[in-house]
């Protein structure tokens, strides 16, 4: 008999939090961290130690259901029902370098449905730093673990009910590119007086999670790429489950092989939001930025509440 995806996702969730131990670990001894290339300003292969944690959960993962092996190992063969492990290493990697608190180790389980569309169906965010985890699978909601002085504490997530811009509290990311980054910060400009308060602290599977728990209202980044699929695909899970809404900027659906400019609120705000977003669209240089290599020459698959 198959496991339910909620009790699989409570399984997969003590996994990501053994990983995180020895992630916290490397980080309190600094001598353990392996430098990433800042001369060239390029974050995006992150960290040596990623290798060795997606490894550690993998080896994990196949005790409890290997399914068809891991998300960035799939060949181009796929049938209706196929699931895919999607394990990212650290994200944040400039928070977790630079002894921050706000990184996360990240899981998510993808299925293809009939028409070849591979969706993100359970997904496990933790932070081990801030002793939280994140957990979600389809129809069966979104849960918050921490850690209380009284033990662990259980809580079911839902989005706040803000609907202006005005007094919101906004999340934002923003790439390690400049000309990448002046889209966020456009639109940082243009809204700026009429949120209460705009965050940006990172790293995008956590900050799509605080929209999830209600800590913001809503979180927008642009230049989402290939390598954070799955802290995206993770967080995306939880946002659906406790009932917020993900699309780009223009409103459609997030596609998992093209890089995307991601917008996550708790369903009230985006009409409000959007026509920031749309304008900052419209004035930049926007590209498809495809990944290629959709299963069977099918379309870039996008994401939709995997309900």
């Amino acid at each position: 008999m198959t496991m339910e995806l909620r009790d699989l996702a409570m399984q997969v969730a003590r996994i990501a939090q053994d990983a995180g131990e020895h992630a916290l670990s490397n980080q309190v001894t600094p001598r353990s961290l392996t430098e990433v290339s800042t001369a060239a300003r390029d974050y995006s292969h992150g960290l040596e130690l990623d290798g060795r944690l997606t490894q550690f959960i993998y080896n994990r993962l196949t005790y409890v259901d290997p399914f068809n092996g891991r998300w960035d190992e799939r060949s181009d063969e796929w049938h209706a029902g196929d699931r895919y492990w999607c394990i990212g290493g650290i994200d944040g990697v400039i928070n977790y370098t630079r002894n921050m608190a706000e990184w996360s180790v990240t899981v998510s389980l993808f299925e293809f449905n009939e028409f070849g569309s591979a969706q993100p169906i359970l997904g496990v965010v933790h932070a081990p730093a801030l002793q939280l985890t994140y957990i979600a699978a389809r129809r069966s909601g979104a849960i918050r673990m921490r850690a209380t002085p009284l033990g662990e504490k259980r809580e079911k997530i839902m989005p706040s009910t803000t609907r202006s811009l005005d007094g919101s509290v906004i999340g934002f990311g923003m790439s390690f590119k400049s000309d990448e980054a002046r889209h966020a910060l456009k639109v940082v400009g243009d809204i700026a007086g009429r949120p209460a308060d705009m965050k940006r602290i990172g790293p995008s599977s956590l900050d799509l999670c605080k929209v999830a728990d209600g800590t913001y209202d809503a979180y927008f980044e642009p230049h989402l790429h290939k390598w954070d699929v799955p802290a995206l695909s993770a967080g995306a899970v939880v946002l659906w489950e406790a009932q917020g809404q993900l699309s780009n900027w223009r409103g459609d659906l997030i596609h998992w092989r093209s890089e995307n400019n991601l917008v996550a609120t708790n369903g009230l705000i985006l009409d409000d939001l959007k026509p920031y977003l749309v304008e900052s669209w419209d004035t930049g240089d926007e590209s498809d930025g495809t990944f290629g290599d959709a299963p069977g020459g099918a379309a870039a698959d996008s994401s939709q509440p995997a309900r």
